[in-house]
């Protein structure tokens, strides 16, 4: 008698459980075209950005206005190549360039060596 009970309550319990019903949510958000026009800019600078290249060259490692003298003395000599300041604690780094293979960033480094003798190959994402 006890199992037959404890069957039923079971099988009704299973039964009703397939008829609830949960509330839903249903929400909207208009978002503003301010945020669409942001989002697009930051997609251009990340696709821009030094960290999604494999290798780029660093011409410097020290203190920040020899670094800023550094790129500047760059974009004199090679306007074609882009370059940034990168701080890491407690120096400057002027890193140039952006390459996608190793052999297009060695090229690259031989040319600008002939000016800046301390240019080193380097793999930031690592």
């Amino acid at each position: 008698m006890r199992f037959l009970r404890i069957t039923l309550t079971i099988f009704t319990a299973i039964l009703f459980h397939n008829l609830t019903y949960a509330q839903q949510s249903k929400n909207t958000f208009q978002e503003p075209s301010e945020v669409k026009t942001l989002l697009d800019e930051k997609r251009k600078f990340n696709s821009a950005n030094t960290a999604n290249d494999k290798y780029k060259i660093q011409i410097f490692y020290g203190s920040n206005s020899e670094a800023i003298r550094k790129l500047a003395d760059f974009k004199r000599n090679f306007s074609d190549i882009d370059g940034t300041i990168i701080y890491s604690n407690p120096s400057y780094k002027v890193w140039v360039g952006s390459y996608k293979t190793r052999i297009e960033a060695e090229r690259n480094l031989k040319n600008i060596r002939k000016r800046f003798e301390n240019a080193l190959l380097i793999n930031p994402s690592k």
